[in-house]
């Protein structure tokens, strides 16, 4: 795996004062999400720094090894989801690199907020929750989280979790599992379904605006 990710990114208009490193799903790629930042209609948009890493070109099993944008492999299509612990940690310490970047700018850990969609969503909460800083925020998408046995890091960021009901990808239930488990070990949690696939839909991201409106501030 590079030691280095390629991105897409959208620059501040005004001064940096915000950065969001938001991780798409397995076979999708850095402009996946891309169109959704001025949907967000964001009071501190102006001020922001987004950034859309491409996940590394890896062959994935339960896709008969075809190579593709993939966070980590993933071994079996099960409800447990087997995954490549191991790829997790790698594509962990990639993210964590584009952090300290932003850091490096001078922008304050708590200014940086991570989000992924799916597979995206499992790297920004393994990353985010297992930092050396608090960082502003973790949003995880229809997501799930086999690491969460694994976490060292600060219980106060505050994450927003999300997840469609008929979701037939990751089932919701994974996902409520993790948010059980993140709120009955005292961390910053909130839950919101919708009916909707494995997808976003219009009331969600007016949900994650308002999430991300609470933490920036000009």
């Amino acid at each position: 795996m590079n030691s280095t990710l390629s991105t897409v990114e959208i620059k501040p208009k005004s001064t940096h004062k915000y950065s969001i490193i938001w991780m798409h799903g397995l076979g999708a790629d850095g402009h996946d999400f891309e169109g959704l930042a001025p949907e967000l209609h964001l009071n501190t948009l102006d001020h922001i720094h987004f950034i859309f890493p491409n996940a590394p070109i890896q062959a994935v099993t339960i896709n008969g090894g075809v190579e593709m944008r993939a966070w980590y492999d993933i071994l079996e299509r099960t409800l447990e989801r087997k995954v490549d612990i191991n790829g997790i940690h790698e594509s962990a310490n990639l993210i964590n690199t584009l952090i300290n970047n932003e850091l490096e700018k001078g922008i304050p850990a708590e200014h940086i907020l991570l989000a992924g969609f799916s597979q995206g969503g499992v790297i920004a909460l393994h990353t985010g929750l297992n930092f050396k800083q608090n960082i502003g925020g973790i949003i995880a998408l229809s997501t799930y989280f086999p690491t969460i046995n694994e976490l060292t890091g600060t219980k106060n960021t505050p994450i927003f979790m999300a997840h469609g009901v008929l979701d037939s990808i990751v089932d919701i239930e994974l996902g409520k599992t993790v948010f059980n488990t993140l709120q009955h070990s005292n961390h910053n949690v909130e839950w919101h379904d919708y009916l909707m696939e494995h997808s976003v839909c219009v009331d969600e991201i007016k949900d994650i605006a308002h999430f991300i409106n609470k933490l920036f501030k000009n």
